[in-house]
């Protein structure tokens, strides 16, 4: 679907949020219970958010990528793709290469979700998104993230990005995931880590088999090609039925 028949949504506010607070040391017994209720809670918003959106690609980046940049360009392509293969493109649902994704599959008329996270700070998540959930914990995130993905698309990034590339490839060589494509774009970028692998693997910190895990590659089909031979393979789409009682909307 082209630009001019889907309109972004409009701009809203993620209002600032002190998170840091559970998580500096003991508190009151109370406040930990508190807290502990609030994670199941926003688990189960999530679960009944994302339960139906459909097997999804999730896409990690930079948030300080501006449209002009070649690597929101390349996201906004891959957003495109995937929504062009039918799964629906996830990110953290902030500005640069998220909004980029985003923007691709929503412009294609595919499904798009942003899974954003409370701040110290106000800002405002993208307006690419059909689907778009808020959330206070960076850990329930990207709990959520890995859960409804087939398959994951690392763009270049720093802390953020990192975070979340590690806890992908930790999963996947613990095997806790199994058969997830990881895709990694962005091989000028990304050449410091390809030396740091090959040392690990020199230094016995890893094995050499860990490295099939990830496909290094700038070009956009070969990513989707890889992408889709691993839907195709391993996965098939179930429909889910919607339960009245459970309020799940029809």
């Amino acid at each position: 679907m082209q630009e001019d028949t889907m309109k972004p949504n409009q701009r809203r506010i993620i209002p600032a949020s002190n998170i840091s607070y559970h998580l500096e040391g003991p508190k009151p017994r109370m406040n930990e219970l508190k807290f502990a209720l609030q994670i199941f809670f926003q688990f189960i918003k999530g679960f009944r958010t994302l339960h139906f959106i459909g097997p999804c690609i999730t896409v990690f980046g930079s948030a300080r990528f501006k449209e002009d940049h070649p690597y929101y360009i390349k996201s906004r392509e891959m957003g495109k793709r995937i929504a062009q293969l039918g799964l629906t493109t996830m990110t953290g649902g902030g500005p640069g290469v998220m909004e980029a994704a985003n923007r691709g599959a929503f412009e294609e008329g595919g499904k798009s979700v942003g899974c954003n996270i409370k701040l110290p700070f106000e800002q405002n998540p993208n307006p690419y998104t059909n689907v778009s959930i808020t959330f206070n914990h960076f850990f329930i995130r990207k709990v959520l993230m890995v859960k409804y993905s087939y398959g994951f698309i690392i763009m270049p990034g720093g802390f953020g990005t990192m975070d979340e590339f590690f806890e992908t490839l930790t999963l996947a060589q613990t095997k806790v995931i199994n058969d997830f494509p990881i895709v990694v774009m962005g091989s000028a970028y990304y050449e410091p880590f390809n030396q740091w692998v090959e040392k690990m693997i020199a230094e016995g910190t890893i094995s050499e088999e860990d490295k099939k895990f990830m496909l290094f590659t700038d070009s956009e089909d070969e990513a989707i090609e890889h992408i889709s031979k691993y839907v195709r393979k391993h996965y098939k789409v179930k429909p889910r039925k919607r339960l009245w009682w459970l309020f799940e909307k029809v």
